[in-house]
């Protein structure tokens, strides 16, 4: 058994009191054990991807520095080289990690064996210095640097280097172990072939995959309850629930690609989920060439949906969401100010609205807004949309939803973390369209949540804003927002963000 241990943790009661409580639902949809199960896996995991990213300019930041101040200890702060030898520090060092990345040291079954690895670390920090020197003589510079300064700086590196990756040895294998940095999977289908699927899995030596339980709507005869120690914890739908709660990286379909319509009557139920859905290649007759598949270990899968915003793009969107939300703070403060005094002297109540939301992944989040109706005829639920002439609404508050500015402070929301800047609109949770939720209206609505939410969306600069009072309204939006997902990018994100005031000048559906 691997550090990655796979096995769920569940308590035998639990295992063998399944099958008397699997047929009771509570009123959450689940039934007991796959809530309690769900529950348990509630906290965020750390990705091995952004692990081994950060590490990567944690040896970056290390080599540089330690070469800078073999200089400076050397040679000095001033001299006539003052610029070249931190230039060239800065670039071997650059090298290292790039030759690193080459040579897969930075998968994470490197980072746990670093003494199986230690001639592969070797043989890269000697071969940067090779091609250092090498660059070095063909500019016919390599009289001008120092070789005590370079050979002390080769063996200080790699000291550096290889005690960073023993400490991240034991991190790596502690965090394994406390379910900190793992990928959560669950086996969609069950039977024979899911069992040959786990048993794969289980084999992978210091495989991330922790297995957290099996999902079929197959009964009993076809799917046992039971399967290589793992509980069967319900149908797909209870699954969609399930995911939410556990925070589940990975749904694994252990269904064969002759059962094709079967696949896809469940890719459809499940494509809304922001996870990774992968499809178990390991026992299909059919062949691909090998760059179709990507692996956990040596199992072959193939990439059906990937979850969007992910990793380093997940960071990248979170740093410009502080740093425009921080400016639009400032820049709309004096606005925010005078709104805020203009309500309170046109109506009593509040200046701030709040309500709750669907966030991402189908969480609810409290979002603010100014106050635009009267306290006593507030709709917190928005059951009701507001219509041209509302009597609910104030006087301030139609002129500050045509201009939407009463939706400000929802800049507190995107720094704080609930909302992104840009994203699909969040709905009130019991917005509705002819006495339809707005998922009863549009099959896959809840796809919209894969993403966090956001102040402003492609739907919105299209023109899709202000009252949903037709079902071809909600599916349009949740048209353009599925776009904004599949297509997303920062260029994205900042076109959207700067054509929104232009937009904006279009009031005719804000009312």
């Amino acid at each position: 058994m691997s550090d990655f241990d796979p096995t769920p943790g569940f308590s035998k009661d639990a295992v063998r009191n399944f099958n008397a409580s699997a047929g009771d639902d509570s009123p959450g949809g689940m039934n007991d054990v796959a809530r309690q199960v769900a529950t348990q896996y509630r906290r965020d995991t750390m990705s091995p991807i952004m692990v081994s990213g950060v590490l990567r300019m944690v040896e970056f930041a290390l080599l540089f520095l330690s070469g800078l101040c073999i200089y400076f200890y050397y040679v000095g702060f001033f001299n006539h080289l003052a610029w070249q030898y931190p230039l060239a520090i800065a670039a071997a060092s650059s090298l290292a990690v790039v030759l690193l990345d080459v040579t897969d040291c930075y998968q994470i079954v490197s980072f746990m064996r670093p003494l199986a690895n230690f001639g592969r670390l070797l043989m890269v920090w000697a071969g940067t210095f090779a091609l250092m020197a090498l660059t070095a003589f063909a500019m016919k510079m390599s009289q001008d640097y120092s070789r005590l300064v370079f050979g002390t700086w080769f063996v200080v590196g790699f000291m550096l280097i290889f005690c960073l990756r023993l400490l991240m040895s034991k991190l790596i294998r502690r965090w394994a172990r406390d379910g900190r940095m793992e990928r959560r999977a669950v086996i969609v289908g069950g039977g024979t072939a899911a069992e040959v699927l786990i048993r794969s899995v289980e084999k992978q030596p210091y495989n991330d995959i922790r297995i957290c339980g099996i999902f079929d709507d197959r009964g009993d005869k076809r799917s046992p309850p039971i399967v290589a120690g793992y509980p069967k914890l319900g149908t797909i739908s209870e699954l969609i629930e399930f995911a939410r709660i556990a925070r589940i990286d990975m749904l694994i379909v252990s269904l064969p690609l002759t059962a094709e319509s079967r696949v896809l009557q469940l890719l459809k139920k499940l494509w809304v989920l922001p996870v990774d859905i992968r499809l178990s290649a390991h026992s299909n007759a059919l062949q691909f060439r090998p760059r179709a598949y990507s692996y956990i270990g040596s199992v072959p899968m193939l990439d059906i949906f990937d979850r969007p915003i992910n990793d380093w793009d997940s960071v990248a969107k979170r740093a410009f969401d502080i740093v425009f939300s921080i400016i639009g703070i400032i820049v709309f403060s004096p606005v925010m100010l005078a709104t805020a005094i203009a309500i309170k002297l046109d109506s009593k109540g509040p200046v701030l609205f709040h309500q709750k939301r669907h966030g991402f992944n189908n969480e609810i989040i409290e979002v603010y807004k100014f106050r635009s109706m009267y306290t006593d005829k507030a709709d917190p639920t928005a059951r009701q949309t507001v219509t041209r002439n509302d009597p609910r609404v104030t006087r301030v508050g139609r002129f500050i939803r045509k201009t939407s500015i009463d939706e400000l402070p929802q800049f507190f929301n995107s720094l704080f973390g609930s909302l992104s800047l840009v994203g699909p609109r969040p709905h009130a949770i019991a917005a509705q369209s002819h006495n339809l939720l707005y998922n009863e209206v549009v099959d896959g609505y809840f796809a919209r949540h894969k993403v966090k939410p956001g102040i402003t969306g492609w739907a919105q600069i299209n023109g899709w804003r202000g009252e949903m009072d037709t079902n071809e309204k909600i599916r349009m939006r949740t048209e353009y927002d599925l776009y904004y997902i599949e297509n997303w990018s920062l260029l994205f994100d900042l076109r959207i963000l700067f054509l929104t005031p232009i937009r904006l000048l279009n009031t005719e559906n804000a009312y």
